[in-house]
């Protein structure tokens, strides 16, 4: 990884660090005082070295990393720390950038006095009367403090640092005298404090538009006192800020964000405590711009700038499209319940700003910080292991069969919504007979109000008391869970709805090659035994179970709510109507066709020209048929197979086997675009 060795000290510097750690960019910032660190923000890709250095100690931290290139960002006036950086690097093979600060549009005004040294500047001050802003800093203090007459008139506006205060001291300046304070300062800020001191000539250096050189001027002019400037003495070298980040891109193979940028951090605060935050998550909360979340997610917290309710890509990522044409290089921190990667809205979100990003449509970084799970945090409360247990989510989303995994499951940890989910998986538990398990509820966990209570389902039913629920189901008996699909038919509601039977099933199910998330159309579904054998495998596969006859409906309806399975959805309608209508289906079985295979593979086809399809046929003609209609189609891994079953059935002391009906059982696969056959 290439890195960079920045040294810095100002306020390009900072900005420049901020820059590179936005875009990714690891480096090593150099700064000479604490005061200096205090004010660099803190960024996992960013080292701050503190100190200030000779030249053989610079040498060798750059001899101690990895770096691609020095970059001196210090002050135009520090040219003996310039001088020994440049002589530090004698010899090495290191790229060293000079950033040239930005000189602002010099205000026509006629009190401007012009210095070449400090030292001429401090003894024209003593032909000035009245008070004296000194903005040139701690370091060149001295020079102005030769006369005694001049020091006791001098204010002394130098960083609230212990090492600029304790030079004030050294020279014998006066808390009075004494002005600690962060810039940059704006003219008013500028025009302010020449009014509460009453000041009669402000000293500054020709430092440039960063250094507020400008809001300087234009603060004496509205005041109508003189300026005296301390001149630069050469023409100084090096490249401009733009120019200077031009090149680091060179170097590092990396864009550079810029003007208009955010650094976006997604970040987990748990469940909602400040206590429970990671002290990550919480010095990114006090440092945030912005603040987006859920009201109830930022209530606590305050923003530098603003906070707003917004928690879904469809409003953040338009309000910042607005906000990077008025705010630059911010940070926004958006927050999100639990941990950002467990059951939360923080992926989606991250992937659609990435989309963003890379569309150039936003500048900006972003990353994500976790949190900590209600789960975890239930887990503890009650001294559980979670590693063992499944866990599933019904906040704010459908979670198919839930019951299903109560049963074979001796721990399940569930996350919930509100008393009324509770209450729902009291009734579930009673209509399934599991009055032996019982739910641990954690409400409204990490606040004062926390709860933790162990419930029967009759208990659950009987709750009422609004809140944050987590819980975990604990099932003393779990059944085995079954590794292999297999219902006998027996087991089904038949009435006189014809059925696939139950090998030709195992068969026909095993030939879709079925995965998780499927999407599977039953055309044909007579019972419902091959949508409710599917349906079973995985709660993550949907099922449309379609059927003509409004009985049958009924009855795949009955068979639906018998196995508890709400991944099946039952329509009343004759293929291949209404199939376009339905989300797209990766498999298709096709058990019964009315005399309408033809259109239906059709419709199929256009649905998904990848699409798996298994087709059950009685009779030779039905076989016949779907061989007339596959030569038109392109399709490949193509099998028929004739299944003749036949089950013993006791006759007195014997056993005699009974045949049934022969069936075909055909699976393809589409293989080609609808263009290639011109359907």
């Amino acid at each position: 990884m290439k890195e960079i060795l920045l040294f810095a000290g100002t306020t390009e510097g900072r900005k420049l660090s901020e820059y590179l750690a936005a875009s990714g960019i690891t480096h090593t910032i150099c700064v000479a005082t604490e005061y200096g660190e205090i004010v660099l923000k803190e960024h996992p890709l960013v080292t701050i070295h503190r100190g200030r250095m000779d030249q053989e100690q610079m040498r060798a931290l750059m001899q101690s990393g990895q770096f691609a290139a020095v970059v001196d960002a210090t002050h135009p006036y520090a040219e003996l720390v310039t001088k020994n950086i440049k002589l530090a690097m004698t010899g090495m093979e290191l790229p060293y950038l000079r950033l040239k600060r930005e000189q602002g549009t010099e205000r026509k005004w006629e009190n401007i006095v012009y210095f070449d040294t400090n030292e001429a500047c401090a003894k024209a001050l003593e032909a000035i009367k009245g008070n004296i802003l000194l903005t040139t800093g701690s370091k060149e203090l001295s020079k102005y403090c030769v006369s005694e007459q001049v020091k006791q008139r001098l204010y002394v506006r130098v960083l609230p640092s212990i090492e600029s205060i304790s030079i004030c001291k050294e020279n014998g300046i006066q808390g009075k005298q004494i002005i600690a304070m962060q810039g940059p300062f704006t003219a008013a800020m500028n025009e302010a404090v020449i009014g509460q001191y009453e000041i009669s000539c402000l000293v500054t250096k020709e430092s440039g538009a960063s250094g507020g050189y400008g809001d300087k001027l234009e603060a004496t002019k509205k005041a109508n006192i003189p300026v005296f400037v301390v001149r630069h003495k050469e023409e100084e070298e090096g490249d401009l800020f733009e120019q200077l980040c031009d090149k680091l891109e060179s170097i590092c193979g990396k864009t550079i964000l810029r003007n208009g940028t955010f650094e976006i951090i997604l970040a987990g605060v748990g469940m909602g405590n400040k206590n429970n935050l990671t002290s990550e998550v919480q010095e990114a909360i006090e440092q945030a711009d912005i603040l987006l979340g859920a009201e109830r997610m930022i209530r606590p917290y305050q923003a530098k700038l603003e906070k707003r309710p917004y928690y879904q890509a469809k409003q953040i990522i338009p309000y910042l499209k607005e906000m990077k044409q008025t705010i630059q290089n911010r940070k926004v921190v958006i927050l999100f319940s639990g941990d950002s990667g467990f059951y939360s809205g923080c992926e989606y979100l991250y992937h659609a700003l990435l989309e963003e990003i890379n569309a150039n449509n936003l500048n900006s970084s972003v990353r994500i910080l976790p949190g900590i799970s209600s789960v975890a945090y239930l887990a503890a409360c009650v001294g559980e292991s979670y590693q063992d247990a499944a866990i599933c989510s019904m906040h704010g989303k459908t979670l198919y069969n839930l019951i299903h995994k109560i049963k074979t499951e001796p721990k399940l940890f569930l996350l919930i919504s509100n008393v009324r989910d509770v209450n729902e998986i009291g009734y579930m538990l009673k209509k399934a007979n599991l009055t032996e398990c019982r739910v641990i509820i954690g409400y409204q966990l990490s606040y004062e109000e926390q709860q933790i209570q162990v419930l029967t389902p009759k208990e659950c039913c009987e709750q009422k008391k609004e809140g944050l629920y987590t819980c975990l189901i604990k099932n003393p008996n779990p059944m085995p869970k079954k590794l292999t699909h297999g219902i006998p038919d027996s087991q089904f509601l038949r009435e006189k709805i014809p059925m696939t039977k139950e090998e030709v099933r195992e068969i026909s199910i095993c030939k879709l090659k079925l995965y998780q998330e499927a999407v599977v159309y039953d055309i044909g579904s007579g019972t419902g035994s091959i949508a409710v054998e599917i349906a079973n495998l995985s709660d993550k596969i949907q099922v449309y179970a379609l059927e003509q006859k409004k009985e049958a409906v009924s009855l795949i309806e009955k068979n639906k709510q018998k196995f508890e399975l709400q991944n099946i959805t039952v329509i009343e309608t004759k293929a291949p109507e209404g199939l376009n209508q339905l989300p797209k289906a990766t498999h298709a079985f096709i058990g019964g066709s009315s005399g309408k295979l033809r259109q239906i593979l059709n419709e199929l086809y256009h649905i998904n020209n990848t699409m798996r399809i298994v087709i059950n046929a009685v009779s030779m003609e039905t076989i016949c048929e779907i061989k007339e209609i596959l030569s038109t189609y392109p399709i490949e891994a193509e099998e028929i197979v004739q299944v003749q079953v036949s089950r013993a059935k006791k006759a007195g002391n014997y056993h005699l086997m009974q045949a049934e009906n022969p069936v075909w059982i055909c699976a393809f696969q589409w293989t080609q675009t609808k263009e290639t056959i011109g359907l």
